[in-house]
């Protein structure tokens, strides 16, 4: 039997739908302006950053880039050619590769951060009361954790 969505999640489930659709159109509107990059480039450039050395292994970072390796490899490939990343070939597995964060890369990244966290800041967190805040970030790793698990 289907368990159909009554009036209430039906208009959260819609709410849900455009808010996350209209948050990642601002925030990739917002990184092509100021600096010349797509929202999924900002992302990777992220994690290679916070990584140690600031390289990661390529199916490491298309996990964490909720990216298929097809897709990544593309971002990269793209990335390279502005000197923002290199790929070097794993020295314990020859099959795999390393993505590493470039001097440049991390440059950009850091003249691109302080836009992108104020459109965060202006798309998302500015609407919120601290305590809503605190009730999404519940609700997002209520979700998440059974996504994951």
């Amino acid at each position: 039997m289907t368990r159909w969505l009554d009036d209430d999640e039906q208009r959260t489930w819609r709410n849900y739908l455009a808010v996350t659709q209209l948050v990642q159109e601002a925030l990739d509107r917002q990184l092509q302006r100021e600096a010349g990059m797509p929202h999924t480039y900002y992302m990777i450039l992220v994690a290679l950053s916070e990584a140690p050395g600031r390289s990661m292994r390529m199916h490491e970072l298309a996990r964490r880039a909720q990216s298929s390796q097809s897709r990544l490899s593309h971002a990269i490939a793209r990335l390279e050619e502005r000197g923002w990343v290199c790929r070097n070939p794993c020295a314990a597995d020859r099959r795999g590769n390393i993505a590493e964060l470039t001097d440049a890369g991390f440059a950009a990244l850091a003249a691109a951060a302080p836009g992108h966290v104020e459109e965060v800041r202006r798309s998302l967190f500015d609407a919120l009361t601290p305590e809503q805040v605190t009730q999404l970030d519940e609700i997002c790793a209520a979700v998440r954790k059974t996504l994951e698990s």
